[in-house]
């Protein structure tokens, strides 16, 4: 198990996780303090993955407000907490939270990119603090495996290139995200 923290470099924001490679999957649970838009916010989340870091399961709360929970088959079929089946997702297989860089690490260790490689994917893209879940494009290229990796917001034209570790976990996400404690 791991913990780790990130500082918002948009405001005053951080978060502290926990991180848990297990025989079945990968297991995360988070809370967020931040602010977005001008809305300040606190977030407790949980992501689950199979084995093959597909997103099996999303829990999201915001203190004092909504609460969402979504469920993914592996192959792209969602519903939420419900049962109800999401087919705005459909084919997605990859969940996007608008307040962290782990999502970030979903998709960077799923595709498994060579060097040079850059594929495009939809994902499910939460939007914090309203839990709203629209499907998105994006796109990730491997600058050096396991190293670097460029991310791209095709839905809202923003490219960042991130350093990760060896756990494909984000160390520095230009003006987004910054691993504390902070490289000296």
């Amino acid at each position: 198990m791991r913990e780790l923290r990130w500082a918002s470099e948009e405001g005053d924001g951080i978060e502290h996780l926990m991180f848990d490679a297990r025989d079945d999957g990968f297991a995360v649970e988070s809370v967020v303090v931040g602010q977005r838009y001008g809305k300040t916010y606190g977030l407790h989340y949980r992501v689950r993955c199979d084995t093959q870091w597909r997103t099996r399961h999303a829990w999201l709360k915001i203190v004092g407000g909504g609460e969402l929970e979504l469920h993914g088959d592996g192959v792209g079929r969602w519903h939420d907490g419900h049962g109800l089946t999401l087919g705005a997702l459909e084919g997605c297989i990859d969940i996007d939270i608008a307040a962290t860089p782990l999502t970030n690490t979903l998709p960077i260790r799923r595709l498994k990119l060579a060097k040079g490689e850059r594929r495009p994917i939809e994902v499910a893209y939460v939007s914090t603090p309203e839990l709203q879940v629209t499907r998105a494009e994006q796109a990730y290229t491997c600058i050096e495996p396991d190293r670097e990796y460029r991310y791209e917001g095709l839905f809202r034209d923003f490219t960042a290139d991130m350093r990760v570790d060896r756990d494909g976990l984000v160390i520095d996400y230009p003006t987004l995200f910054t691993r504390l404690p902070r490289a000296r």
